[in-house]
């Protein structure tokens, strides 16, 4: 999965949540994320802009963890 923003990513199917871990060490879980969304983020040749695009500011989301 070569992503330069996106260290790697989770999905929970059961609970519509999907974990993803940027380089920079933080970890946010988004909320209620279809899993259709998630089979077009896996087949996205650039995660970071799927990301960007499709997921951030559109599903509501926590910090879980920071590295700093």
């Amino acid at each position: 999965m070569p992503s330069s923003v996106i260290r790697r990513y989770r999905y929970d199917e059961e609970q519509r949540t999907l974990e993803i871990t940027f380089v920079s060490g933080k970890v946010y879980v988004y909320a209620d994320v279809p899993p259709e969304v998630f089979d077009d983020f896996c087949a996205a040749p650039s995660k970071g802009q799927f990301f960007n695009r499709h997921i951030r500011d559109c599903y509501a989301y926590v910090e879980v963890a920071s590295s700093e």
